[in-house]
């Protein structure tokens, strides 16, 4: 079971994915992306994290299942 976020973390990442597409799953890429435009480095680190949760989820959903054949 995870960390629960704040709702400033969740609402901040959500906004940011929907104005730009430049975010993947890899934390440290995020994590530049979002560069000096937060306040804190803490701050910064938690949304980068959790935009890194939101796309990992997001590719798991669109690889296909593999099918198990039943004989």
């Amino acid at each position: 079971m995870g960390r629960i976020k704040s709702a400033l973390i969740k609402r901040t990442a959500k906004a940011l994915l929907k104005e730009e597409n430049k975010f993947s799953g890899e934390f440290n890429n995020n994590k530049r992306h979002l560069g000096s435009n937060m306040p804190s480095k803490r701050l910064r680190n938690r949304i980068a994290g959790y935009i890194t949760r939101i796309n990992i989820d997001a590719q798991k959903k669109k690889r296909p299942q593999k099918e198990t054949l039943e004989e």
